[in-house]
């Protein structure tokens, strides 16, 4: 049975999540790649605002393709998240709660994770199409000159994810692996 979310996601909310959930997003979520994550890093470090309020949001890691006709947006597949390992921290220090996109993450992503209460949630790769049927509304709110990159607010309605890594350091990528080495024996 899937874990109904509906954003904002709270810390509080955030560290009910285990590693291994599969949960339902509701709400609105964030889009950003790394070239919007080193331009909001550079905003902080600057002493400027964000383009949004990162607290208790959740970002995307997803640079969608051109909507076609009557559509609300393009195919929307979640990038790889390592590629955020070096502005996920300063951003989760500032609020944020979510994270989804696909492969692992680093020591120093899923320590602040484990400091602040925030999670890691995967989506599915290869699924962009059946992904962006779940978003209701899309609008670009900052870097458009970054083209598919730039930051959009997303709402979605039943966005399937699953906790990869819950604000404790359970790693799904880990603990799925020996689970199943264990098995083969």
């Amino acid at each position: 049975m899937a874990i109904r979310i509906t954003t904002p996601l709270t810390a509080a909310d955030a560290r009910k999540l285990r590693s291994g959930d599969s949960c339902l997003i509701s709400g609105v979520i964030y889009t950003a790649r790394d070239a919007a994550h080193k331009r909001l890093c550079q905003r902080l470090a600057e002493g400027k605002p964000l383009p949004f309020d990162i607290r208790d949001a959740v970002i995307y890691f997803v640079g969608p393709t051109p909507a076609r006709e009557g559509e609300v947006i393009g195919s929307a597949g979640p990038t790889s998240s390592y590629r955020m390992d070096a502005y996920s921290p300063t951003l989760i220090a500032q609020g944020q709660t979510g994270m989804i996109g696909k492969g692992a993450r680093g020591a120093e992503v899923i320590a602040a994770m484990k400091e602040c209460g925030a999670v890691y949630f995967g989506a599915i790769g290869g699924c962009g199409a059946l992904l962006s049927s779940c978003v209701k509304k899309a609008e670009v709110i900052a870097y458009e000159d970054l083209g598919a990159e730039a930051i959009r607010r997303l709402e979605v309605e039943d966005f399937p994810v699953v906790v990869v890594i819950d604000s404790q350091g359970n790693n799904l990528y880990e603990t799925g692996r020996a689970a199943y080495l264990a098995s083969q024996k």
